[in-house]
């Protein structure tokens, strides 16, 4: 298709080769590029400025796929996939696999918000895009058509899946029922798809029906899903298609070409010939002869809907037309007319009049001249027996740095050996075929065919003489070079050069030795043009345009060095000459009457080649067999023998290296036993120094103990001081409250006396008259009073001595309770330290049983016994502390009831004194009563010496009151004392017992 408006603009430059493209974005003037760097770029075309740049593949990405709103992109690589933000160019999410699985291909369905992931182990998941939940996956297909999965393809929408790989099998799967529905087969011509696409229609609502199928040999097929049918193709062996993608629309399909050409075909004219109305029956008036040209070869065939379209370029369409514009005018020079429509003659004059054909047509016009059949069935049965034996080791005799190119040599050559057995054999054949492999190293078939024809034809009675070089047809050259140079062939001989060495080398290399590319091509658009003599005419034309350096030439490794190199020869001249040889030499030695005109192969088969002496061939093969017999049993023979030697030397390393380890084990262990020795030595000198900081460390605690031992004893004795100092004050200021007492009673008896005074002046004055009346009545009264009072003091007395008593013994109770309690704080004091330091002894014994257990790893269990049994009795002891403390709570509790109990019944005796000292007092006779009685019965002489008898008793009441006091006073001086003294015995004491306890 050709436009006025075809262009390009460039962008820019990555200094990087594109890996993948995708265009749609949401910005349509953005597309997005992944380079070979493993980044991913996208471009502005309006701008022309890079917008973004992602980062993150590890390895290149071959697959960018955007959704449907333009706003996320997909990027797939071997080992990832990753999700983009269109907007943000931040990537969202990530899917990482093993490495062992590999992925395949990763996409957006169109039109949907589903994600499909397939991998290299034909596994297929859908997964939602917004949280990446997994919403189902394809089961494995049937395993009668089982292929790997490597190319895919769903229609706009996004219910059919198509599936292909290295295969002539398709596989079309129903995303909705999620299951496989049918497997189309391809043709046989068909080994592996490359590429899936399908072809859009504005009318079919996105269930695309079509499907591009791109195949192995460079040819996209399209068919039709429902029937089945092949309804065009594009693209041909030739010029075959490297990629193909179709526009959203359906209207246009973009193919890049393997020759590096990007190519765009119109669907509406490709589609013309299936849209067109069904012919109208005709009748058949005339057959034309066989010999004729058949116009149904230059029209597109429509057979079973399928379309044949002549992939040609533009040129060979334009000169379709005009053949078949000169096929409705007349058929003249039908025998020279080629099955393509070409004439030959017409060539030959093109030919001669431009020396050679045009670069872009010249293979179209060798396979015309050639009439090559095609035989792609009967090419693939020879490609299918592998490579022959006798090339197998090809690039050891032809070193070939292009990996492809000698996979197809190997090919190429392996096809013909199994064509016929001479080529097996045949030295020559890599140079003979080397030319044409290069030339058509993307086309096997037309490659081989070529060399086919090149030896049927040009290569007539080479193989009379095998193994030896055609005597014959060396023998011809040398009659023409006779004929025409004698000098040049007197001078050959004259230096012993045959036509083995001034004929042969070219004949057997095509002359691809001697010529350029360029040259080589040209001469061979002369000899594809011509009888097949040319090739021996070209040979006698070389030498005789070369005549001048070779007859400079005396030395024999000269002549070979020129008919093996390049020479500055102007092919065109020997070109001119080669067809003045043809025209001028005679019939008797012209190489016409010796080979016969061209033929070509035949179509379907390939002709059987035999024009070679075969017993010979089989002899050789026979001896060639016996060799290879012979070679392989030799080479199984010194396998056997380099085995048993490589086995005996590795024993020998084994046992070398075995005697190394034991010598390294060895010295290792002396090493080990060295190093234990010095880890013993230290472990016994850190042991010693272990146990003298241990001493050390007792000593410390020794002294601290004394220290803190000291330091309890003062506080106990600075306590029992201050308490000692509070009696006293007690004491002071229990008598300074008695001397209080004393005068305020002294004042109290004054002020009594005085009243006594008072009243006894009134006593005097009112009973003077009944004095003698009462005084004996007063008398008994006072007896009697005095005896009260004797009784009431006597009692007195006894409660205070009852009440010193009880005091007396509850002190020395509580005395010895407290001792009590403080020997017992004390020994459970004694205990718990001395249960720490059985504790710290077990910390340390365990990080030195730990710290000893990493260099002695034997003494293990007994050490875990010790520690077991350490536990148990730290156990034992901590049980015993336990039951120890709990005994002295109880004693604690106890010896607290008993303190209730003592306090409670000295209560009650108090109260019982209480309430006995309080019952003289209630028979007593009121005051008033007495007082009467006194008035009426007791004289005022009397009265008064009752009052001062009441006084001088009352002063010893309180003389001997006194004295008690003081009794009292010096008790409690006396029990300090004794207190005093018992403390120091006991602080004396514990300063023993923990030297006992420590021993």
């Amino acid at each position: 298709m050709q436009s006025s408006l075809t262009r390009f603009n460039l962008v820019q430059r990555t200094a990087q080769a594109c890996t993948a493209l995708a265009f749609n974005l949401h910005r349509k003037s953005e597309f997005l590029v992944a380079l070979a760097d493993y980044s991913v770029k996208c471009f502005d075309t309006v701008t022309k400025e890079l917008v973004s740049w992602m980062r993150g593949h590890e390895s290149s990405v071959f697959s960018i796929s955007v959704h449907a709103s333009g706003r996320y992109a997909i990027t797939t690589s071997s080992d990832t996939a990753q999700l983009w933000d269109l907007d943000t160019f931040q990537r969202k999410r990530k899917l990482n696999i093993l490495q062992s699985v590999g992925i395949q291909k990763v996409f957006f369905l169109p039109l949907s918000n589903t994600i499909l992931s397939c991998f290299k182990d034909n596994s297929v998941f859908a997964w939602e895009c917004d949280t990446l939940f997994c919403k189902y996956q394809l089961p494995a297909p049937p395993e009668s058509s089982s292929i790997l999965y490597k190319v895919f393809a769903v229609t706009r929408d996004g219910r059919i899946l198509a599936a292909g790989g290295k295969s002539n099998h398709l596989h079309l799967w129903c995303l909705e029922a999620k299951q496989l529905f049918r497997i189309i087969q391809m043709p046989t011509k068909v080994r592996a798809i490359r590429h899936l696409e399908f072809l859009p229609d504005s009318f079919d609502a996105g269930s695309n029906q079509v499907l591009g199928v791109l195949s192995q040999d460079g040819i996209m097929r399209f068919i039709n899903i429902q029937t089945c049918k092949l309804l065009f193709e594009i693209g041909s062996l030739d010029e075959g298609i490297s990629s193909a993608v179709v526009s959203p629309h359906g209207r246009y399909i973009a193919s890049i070409m393997e020759n590096g050409s990007l190519n765009i075909y119109s669907v509406q004219a490709l589609t013309q010939e299936i849209n067109k109305p069904p012919p109208p029956l005709v009748k058949v008036i005339e057959d034309l002869p066989k010999s004729k040209l058949n116009a149904g070869d230059l029209k597109v065939k429509v057979t079973s809907r399928r379309v044949q379209l002549p992939s040609k370029s533009r040129e060979s369409k334009i000169q379709t037309r005009i053949l078949k514009q000169d096929l409705a005018g007349h058929c003249e020079n039908k025998e020279n007319e080629l099955s393509e429509g070409l004439s030959k003659k017409r060539l030959q004059v093109l030919l001669k009049g431009y020396g050679e054909y045009p670069t872009k047509y010249r293979m179209f016009i060798w396979r015309s001249l050639l009439q090559l059949p095609e035989n792609h069935t009967a090419f693939s049965n020879l490609i299918d027996k592998g490579i022959h034996a006798a090339f197998l080791n090809l690039q050891k005799n032809y070193p070939i740095k292009s990996r492809k190119l000698l996979r197809v040599l190997q090919r190429t050559l392996s096809a013909l050996a199994h064509w016929s057995a001479i080529f097996s054999d045949t030295p020559y054949l890599p140079l003979l075929a080397f030319p044409f492999v290069k030339l058509f190293q993307n086309n096997q078939l037309i490659c081989f065919e070529v060399i086919a024809t090149l030896i049927i034809n040009w290569c007539q009675h080479w193989f009379e003489y095998f193994p030896n070089p055609p005597i014959n047809v060396l023998s011809v050259v040398e009659n023409v070079l006779a004929f025409h140079d004698r000098t040049l062939l007197q001078h050959f001989m004259e230096h012993d050069i045959t036509s083995q060495l001034y004929a042969w080398p070219l004949l057997e290399t095509v002359f691809s030795e001697v010529l350029t590319r360029e040259e080589w091509l040209k001469l061979f658009d002369n000899v594809f043009s011509n009888h097949p003599s040319f090739l021996l005419m070209t040979v006698v034309a070389y030498n005789i345009c070369s005549r001048a350096p070779l007859l400079n030439c005396n030395l024999k490794d000269d002549f070979e060095y020129f008919f093996h190199h390049r020479n500055n020869v102007d092919i065109s001249v020997v070109i001119r000459e080669v067809y003045h040889l043809m025209d001028t030499t005679p019939a008797d030695i012209h190489p016409n009457s010796m080979l016969d005109a061209f033929v070509s192969l035949t179509k379907g088969q390939y002709p059987v080649f035999n024009k070679y002496p075969k017993f010979v061939v089989d002899y050789q093969t026979q001896e060639r067999e016996r060799i290879r017999n012979d070679e392989l049993d030799y080479l199984r023979e010194r396998q056997t023998v380099e085995d048993m030697q490589a086995e005996v030397d590795q024993q020998r390393d084994e046992y070398e290296a075995w005697y190394q380890k034991q010598e390294l084990l060895r010295k290792a262990e002396e090493t080990r036993r060295e190093m234990l020795l010095q880890e013993e030595e230290k472990m016994i000198q850190q042991r010693q120094k272990l146990a003298a900081v241990k001493r050390e460390l007792k000593v410390k605690e020794m002294h601290l103990q004394d220290a803190a031992r000291r330091r309890f004893l003062k506080l106990q004795q600075d306590q029992r001081e201050m308490e000692l100092r509070r009696l006293d004050d007690e004491i002071e200021r229990k008598v300074h409250m008695r001397d209080r007492e004393i005068a305020t009673t002294a004042k109290d008896l004054e002020m009594r006396r005085l009243e006594l005074e008072s009243q006894k002046r009134l006593y005097e004055k009112n009973l003077s008259t009944s004095q003698e009346a009462i005084a004996k009545e007063m008398r008994e009264d006072a007896d009697a009073y005095r005896r009260k009072v004797d009784l009431e003091e006597h009692m007195f007395h006894k409660l205070m001595e009852t009440h010193q008593t009880q005091i007396q013994n509850t002190q020395k109770l509580i005395e010895e309770n407290l001792a009590k309690a403080e020997q017992a704080c004390l020994n459970t004091d004694w205990r718990i330290q001395a249960l720490r330091k059985q504790r710290s002894g077990d910390l340390q014994r365990n990080e030195c049983y730990q710290e000893t257990a990493k260099l002695l790893q034997k003494n293990r269990r007994k050490e875990i016994e010790v520690l077991n049994a350490l536990s148990e009795e730290e156990a034992k002891k901590w049980e015993e502390a336990k039951e120890k403390d709990f005994h002295l709570k109880s004693e604690r509790k106890v010896s607290a009831l008993s303190d209730a109990s003592r306090k409670w019944f000295l209560e009650k005796e108090i109260s019982d004194a209480v309430e006995h000292a309080e019952r003289p007092h209630g028979k007593v006779v009121p005051r008033c009563q007495n007082e009467q009685v006194a008035s009426s019965c007791f004289p005022a002489t009397s009265q008064s010496s009752d009052i001062s008898e009441m006084d001088s008793s009352t002063r010893i009441s309180l003389s001997q009151r006194r004295v008690q006091w003081d009794g009292v006073e010096r008790d409690l001086m006396e029990r300090v004392r004794n207190l005093r003294q018992r403390l120091t015995a006991r602080a004396r004491h514990r300063c023993q017992t923990p030297h006992l306890l420590a021993a």
